[in-house]
C-alpha cells in the first residue's frame, strides 16, 4: 500500500539565482504482517497521509540532488526509520522545466516548461536486500522526415501495406534502464549522456543522417549506444509506439502533393519493444 501523486516544487535558492525541481512522487510499502488486511489490526500501518507527509519533509531537508537520489532517500528513511517495512519502493518523475534565456542569456528566476520527454526514476528495497535503481524517460516524440523505409517483409493474402524505401519516421518514446551495484554515480550526468545517446542514434549524424530500415531496428540502435557508452548501464528497455503519416490525394484539387502535406492516421497504431541487456 502507499501514496500516489504526491506532487511538489521543490525551489533552491542561492542568492539571487534560482533553481527548480517539481515532481510527482509515488511511494509503495509492504509490511513484515498482513495483519491490517487479514485481522483489520492497524496496529502497524503508517498512514498514508504520513507518507506523504516524509516524502515533503525529505524533500525541505535534503533537497533534491537528482530523482535518482532523492527515491534513494525515500527508500533508506522507510528502510531505517520502520522495522515493520520489509520493502519499499520509490517512484519519481519530473516536470520538465528548464531555465529561460534571453538572447542567449540564461535568466536568474524564470523557466520555460519544454515537452521534451519526462524524466523518472524507481529506487526499491527489500530488508537485507540490494538497492535496486531504474531510470529514464517517457513521452518524448522524435521525428525524421526521410531515410526511413520498410521493405522485403512477410506478406501473404491478407497483406495490403505497400513497401516504402523512403517515409516520415515518426513515434513516441518510452525508454528505461537499470543500474548495477549503485556507487557515488552522478545520474544527472549519466542521464544527460544517455539522452544524448537516443536523439544521436535514432537521427545519425547532423550533415546526412542514417537510414532506419525499420522502426525495430532504430530501438535497437539506441539500446547499442547507450549499452556501449555507458557503463553504469546494465540493462535498457525501449518502447516505441509509431505515428504514421499519410500524404493527402490533392489530384482532385488540380495540385500534384509530393509529401509535403499529410495526416497523421490516429488509430491504430503500432509499437515495438525490445529489452536489451549485459552478459
Amino acid at each position: 500500500y502507499g501514496k500516489n501523486t504526491i506532487k511538489f516544487l521543490r525551489l533552491h535558492r542561492e542568492g539571487k539565482k534560482h533553481f527548480v525541481k517539481e515532481v510527482e512522487v509515488c511511494a509503495h510499502l509492504r509490511l513484515t504482517s498482513p495483519q491490517e488486511y487479514l485481522d483489520g489490526n492497524n496496529s502497524l500501518v503508517i498512514p498514508t497521509d504520513t507518507i506523504k507527509n516524509i516524502v515533503l519533509v525529505l524533500a525541505k531537508k535534503n533537497g533534491i540532488p537528482s530523482l535518482e537520489q532523492f527515491a534513494i532517500d525515500i527508500c533508506n528513511h522507510f528502510m531505517t526509520t520502520f522495522c515493520q517495512v520489509a520493502y519499499v519502493k520509490a517512484y519519481v518523475q519530473e516536470v520538465p522545466w528548464q531555465r529561460l534565456h534571453e538572447d542567449g542569456v540564461p535568466h536568474i528566476h524564470s523557466f520555460i516548461c519544454v515537452p521534451d520527454g519526462i524524466r523518472f526514476c524507481e529506487a526499491e528495497q527489500c530488508r537485507n536486500g540490494p538497492l535496486i535503481v531504474c531510470a529514464g524517460i517517457k513521452d518524448l516524440k522524435l521525428m525524421k522526415t526521410t531515410l526511413s523505409g520498410f521493405e522485403g517483409f512477410y506478406k501473404n493474402e491478407h497483406t495490403t501495406l505497400p513497401e516504402r524505401h523512403d517515409r516520415i519516421l515518426c513515434g513516441e518514446l518510452f525508454c528505461k534502464w537499470s543500474y548495477g551495484e549503485c556507487k557515488d554515480f552522478d545520474f544527472n550526468c549519466i542521464w544527460k549522456k544517455i539522452r544524448e545517446c537516443i536523439l544521436e542514434a535514432f537521427a545519425g549524424p547532423p550533415d546526412c543522417g542514417e537510414y532506419s530500415p525499420s522502426y525495430q531496428k532504430t530501438v535497437n540502435c539506441i539500446q547499442m549506444l547507450v549499452l556501449s557508452r555507458v557503463s553504469q548501464v546494465q540493462v535498457i528497455e525501449a518502447v516505441l509506439n509509431n505515428t504514421f503519416y499519410n500524404v493527402v490525394d490533392m489530384k482532385n484539387l488540380g495540385l500534384t502533393n509530393d509529401k509535403e502535406v499529410l495526416v497523421p492516421v490516429e488509430a491504430p497504431y503500432g509499437s515495438c519493444a525490445c529489452t536489451l541487456g549485459r552478459k
